[in-house]
C-alpha cells in the first residue's frame, strides 16, 4: 500500500485556547475545531471530519488534557480504549487538535461501503483483511506509515470493552509490535463519555442534554527495555500489557475510581 509522507502542518492558534482540562463551552468547542490540522487529510476525509465535528459541537462538550504528549512530527502510535462507535470521531478530534492527522487500521469491508469507502481511501487509512496473511499485510502497511512520519491510531482491544463497568480489556499486540519494530513512541489515550453519547446498542446519538467527553493522553509508554530484542510472544504481551495499563491509569484518573485488580 503506497502512502505519501504527510507531516503536521504549520499551526498557529486563532485565539487563546481554553485552559488545560477545562470543560469546553459551545463557543470553545467551535474554536477548538478551527484549530484542527488540515494538511494531508484528503478531500473526503476532510469533509467527513467537518460534518461530524458539527454534530459533536452540538451534542457534546469536550474536556481535553495531555495533547502536548503527542509529538509535533514524526511517526507515532496513539493507543486508545474503545467503548462506542463514536470513539474514532472523538479520538480523531483529539489528534487533530494536537496538530496531527490520524490514520486508522479498520476492517476492509468499510472500503466497500458507498461514500465511507471514499472517506477511508481519502484519509490514507489501512484496511485489515480477515485471515493471517492479509492481516500481516495491514501490519506491514502500518509500519510503512509510521516510518513515513504518520500518526497511526489504534484501539488495541479491537472491539468495545465487554467489562460491565467499561474498564479496558486485554489488548491485542499490533500496536506494541509496530512500536517495537519501528522505535516510534506509543501515546496512551483514555476516551470516556462516548458510551453515553452513542451507546453500543444505539443507532442514533443521545446528545440531549449534551454529553461530556473526556480525552486524556499520557506520556509515551516506556518500552525502552523491550526494544532491540527478539519480538517473542512474551515480549509483545509485556509491551501490550504496559500500553493497556497506561490507558487504564489515565481512565482511572478521569473517573476518580480504581479498576478491579485483574484489569490491564
Amino acid at each position: 500500500m503506497a502512502l505519501r509522507n504527510r507531516t503536521r502542518e504549520r499551526w498557529t492558534p486563532l485565539e487563546p485556547a481554553a485552559p488545560e482540562g477545562e470543560l469546553l463551552t459551545f463557543r470553545q468547542m467551535a474554536a477548538y475545531g478551527r484549530r484542527f490540522a488540515r494538511r494531508g487529510r484528503g478531500h473526503w476525509y476532510s469533509a467527513a471530519i467537518e460534518v461530524i465535528w458539527q454534530f459533536l459541537v452540538l451534542f457534546s462538550r469536550f474536556r481535553v488534557r495531555g495533547a502536548g504528549h503527542i509529538p509535533a512530527s514524526g511517526g507515532v502510535v496513539v493507543a486508545s480504549n474503545h467503548l462506542s462507535f463514536a470513539d474514532p470521531a472523538t479520538a480523531t478530534a483529539f489528534c487533530l487538535g494536537a496538530g496531527r492527522v490520524p490514520r486508522y487500521l479498520a476492517k476492509s469491508g468499510l472500503w466497500d461501503v458507498p461514500v465511507l469507502g471514499r472517506i477511508m481511501r481519502s484519509g490514507g487509512h489501512i484496511p485489515v483483511y480477515r485471515g493471517a496473511p492479509t492481516a500481516s499485510g495491514a501490519y506491514r502497511d502500518a509500519v510503512v506509515a509510521v516510518q513515513a512520519g504518520e500518526c497511526v491510531a489504534i484501539f488495541p482491544e479491537s472491539t468495545f470493552s465487554k467489562d460491565p463497568d467499561g474498564w479496558p480489556m486485554k489488548g491485542k499486540t499490533g500496536a506494541a509490535r509496530i512500536a517495537l519494530e519501528t522505535g516510534v513512541p506509543v501515546i496512551p489515550l483514555a476516551n470516556w463519555g462516548t458510551h453515553h453519547l452513542l451507546p453500543a446498542t444505539a443507532w442514533l446519538p443521545r446528545g440531549i442534554p449534551r454529553k461530556t467527553v473526556d480525552l486524556v493522553a499520557g506520556p509515551p509508554v516506556d518500552l525502552s527495555d523491550l526494544r532491540d530484542v527478539e519480538l517473542t510472544r512474551a515480549v509483545l504481551e509485556e509491551a501490550t500489557a504496559r500500553i493497556m495499563a497506561a490507558i487504564t491509569e489515565l481512565l482511572a484518573g478521569i473517573r476518580g475510581a480504581q479498576p478491579p485488580a485483574n484489569r490491564p
